[in-house]
């Protein structure tokens, strides 16, 4: 029997040549940080916020704990990186329907507050916000090109 979590039900998420469903999990804020910094990122996109609508709250890992301390940045370590565990802050998340957003004062207050959030874990702004599968279903809230 295969495990469906949440964030697998509400993505409908499956490989394109395997049919077979793909793992979802939580943002993980640590991984996102380091990734920004070592890439020198300024800027991301952030794709099917949509999915989220409805669901009763969201995870955001935030730290990890080692070996009973709490860090907040990814260990040098791979061995010690097999060992750490999530840390997760619970952020409220919203009830309307966001695909008809076109800016981002048009979305509700709890997914601003994500992505403010998510802005303020990563070191870099949400340039892009994908609120619906279609092209016209961006918005662009910080052009780069």
């Amino acid at each position: 029997m295969i495990f469906v979590g949440v964030l697998e039900k509400v993505t409908d998420e499956f490989g394109a040549t395997t049919g077979r469903p793909r793992r979802c999990g939580w943002l993980d804020g640590v991984v996102l940080r380091y990734a920004v910094r070592v890439n020198g990122l300024g800027s991301l996109a952030l794709t099917k916020m949509d999915v989220l609508s409805g669901i009763k709250s969201l995870q955001l890992c935030n730290a990890y704990e080692l070996d009973g301390q709490r860090i907040t940045e990814l260990p040098g370590d791979y061995e010690d990186l097999e060992r750490v565990k999530p840390i997760y802050e619970t952020m409220p998340a919203w009830e309307e329907d966001i695909t008809g957003c076109r800016i981002f004062d048009e979305l509700p207050e709890k997914a601003k507050d994500y992505i403010l959030r998510l802005e303020e874990l990563s070191g870099a702004q949400m340039s892009y916000i994908g609120v619906g599968p279609g092209r016209e279903q961006t918005i662009e809230r910080f052009p780069i090109l």
